[in-house]
C-alpha cells in the first residue's frame, strides 16, 4: 500500500473547519422479506459559533444538496441527479437510465434535530417488491451547548431497501450475499467518504431553495 503523504494530510487539516469521526456500527441488516437497512454515523465537532451560523432549515436543505453533489463528483460525473417538482432521480449519465427514483424530500426541523427523507419509488436498482417501500434519510442531531466546541451527530440511513441484485425466491439467499459483498460495501464506502467530506463544511447551494428564508417586503 502506498504510504500517505504527510504534507497532504497537513494540508487537509488546515482546510478543515470541523473534525469528523466515523462511529463504527453494523453495516447492514436485513429482514425476512428481503428488505435491507444500512446506517452510517459520524460525530462532527465544530466551533459553537460556526454551528450557530449554519443551524437552520436552509442549511439542512443545503446538506441534502451536498450529498447529491458528492455522489456526482465521486462517480466522476457518471451519476447525475435529475430534479423535478415531485421526484429526484439518480441516473447513469442521462435518462432513461434511472438507477433510483425518489419522491421529493421531506424535511423535519426541530431545535435540536433536523432530517431530510427521500422515499424510494423505483429504479433499476430496486426490486419490484421494494417499490414505494424504503427511504434514504440524512439526520443531524445537536447536543446541548457546552464550551467553545460542539459535537453533533450526522446519520445517513437507507432503510427497507429491496436491492434488485439480491433477487428473490430460491435465489434470495445467494443474492443477498452477493449484494452484501458488492453494492452494500460500495454504498458504505461512499457514505463514509461523504461524512468525512463534511469536515470542510462546504455545503452546496440548494437547487430549489424551498427552505431558504425570504427577504421581508419593503413597504
Amino acid at each position: 500500500m502506498r504510504p500517505r503523504d504527510p504534507r497532504r494530510l497537513l494540508r487537509r487539516r488546515r482546510l478543515a473547519r470541523a473534525r469528523v469521526r466515523i462511529v463504527r456500527g453494523p453495516r447492514a441488516t436485513s429482514d425476512s422479506e428481503g428488505g435491507v437497512t444500512t446506517k452510517q454515523v459520524a460525530d462532527v465537532t465544530v466551533p459553537r459559533g460556526e454551528l450557530d451560523r449554519i443551524w437552520s432549515a436552509e442549511y439542512l436543505e443545503r446538506l441534502a444538496r451536498t450529498y447529491w453533489r458528492f455522489l456526482t463528483r465521486i462517480s466522476l460525473g457518471l451519476l447525475r441527479v435529475v430534479y423535478t417538482d415531485h421526484t429526484r432521480e439518480v441516473v447513469l449519465l442521462t435518462r432513461p437510465f434511472v438507477l433510483l427514483r425518489f419522491q421529493a424530500p421531506e424535511y423535519e426541523v426541530a431545535p435540536s434535530r433536523g432530517a431530510v427523507t427521500w422515499r424510494i419509488e423505483r429504479g433499476v436498482l430496486v426490486a419490484p417488491a421494494g417499490r414505494g417501500r424504503g427511504y434514504l434519510r440524512i439526520a443531524v442531531e445537536r447536543p446541548p451547548d457546552g464550551g467553545d466546541m460542539v459535537t453533533g451527530r450526522v446519520t445517513s440511513e437507507v432503510a427497507n431497501f429491496y436491492p434488485m441484485i439480491a433477487g428473490w425466491g430460491w435465489f434470495g439467499a445467494i443474492g443477498r450475499h452477493v449484494y452484501r459483498i458488492t453494492q452494500a460495501n460500495l454504498h458504505v464506502l461512499i457514505t463514509h467518504a461523504f461524512l468525512r467530506s463534511l469536515a470542510r463544511l462546504d455545503l452546496a447551494e440548494s437547487r430549489t431553495g424551498a427552505l431558504r428564508p425570504t427577504s421581508p417586503t419593503t413597504p
